[in-house]
């Protein structure tokens, strides 16, 4: 029986970068079956416009997301800041269950905190703002009811902004706030906390209460390669996908 557990985070999948798709798919038929379960934190798509959208490369990666949750390995999912409009029909379709902004898990013993990490940074308060905006039922429901082509092209045109809006904020805005790691691991009552978006692969040593703590940040993957945190019951490792 499969005993480890893999997490992953920001592939970005998209129709123009089909190197980390064949890559992806790869790892979903060879690496992934040999897991328990999968983690998936945030931002696998690099936009997400409905679950109606079937346009490449979403129906390959629900196909294959299906076989592997078919074949026994559990997919849990947490929605990114590019992929929050994920919903029950992808998770119908792939058997992948869609997990809150925040979720605590036992990973052999420990309680362990998951998050997808843009709500950690706290400094970039234009995004907070969007963020929450973004997240009422008022404001889907709104993007939602626009015909597809209009979403796809919306979409093209939020991830140039997106692009642009980068270039001027400072790599400290854009990374998490201290303050709220250690805020939020001890409203969870957690010691340890893995997380991605902001791209920056590390493990970080804190101290919370007078206590160890840890926080693993995911890497991103490109069309180089990708990345895993591989945990079992003994120890953890980085594979290289």
């Amino acid at each position: 029986m499969p005993q480890d557990i893999l997490f992953i985070s920001d592939l970005h999948l998209s129709l123009d970068k089909p190197e980390i798709t064949r890559r992806f798919i790869h790892f979903l038929e060879n690496r992934a079956p040999q897991a328990s379960a999968l983690y998936i934190l945030g931002d696998l798509f690099d936009a997400w416009i409905g679950d109606d959208d079937f346009t490449p490369p979403n129906g390959a990666i629900r196909k294959h997301l299906k076989q592997l949750t078919d074949s026994g390995t559990r997919v849990y999912l947490q929605l990114g800041n590019r992929d929050f409009l994920l919903g029950q029909r992808f998770s119908q379709d792939t058997g992948v269950v869609l997990l809150g902004d925040y979720t605590v898990i036992d990973l052999f013993g420990t309680p362990t905190l998951l998050t997808h990490g843009d709500l950690l940074c706290t400094d970039d308060i234009p995004y907070q703002t969007f963020r929450t905006q973004s997240r009422t039922l008022e404001w889907q429901q709104n993007v939602l009811s626009k015909p597809l082509l209009v979403r796809l092209l919306a979409a093209r045109w939020y991830r140039l902004r997106s692009f642009f809006h980068k270039r001027k904020k400072s790599q400290d805005i854009m990374d998490v706030n201290q303050d709220t790691v250690i805020d939020t691991l001890q409203k969870y009552g957690c010691f340890r906390l893995i997380h991605g978006h902001t791209h920056r692969p590390a493990i970080h040593n804190l101290t919370i209460d007078g206590q160890p703590a840890q926080r693993f940040v995911l890497a991103a993957w490109h069309k180089q390669a990708g990345d895993a945190l591989s945990w079992n019951q003994d120890t953890y490792q980085r594979e290289v996908i």
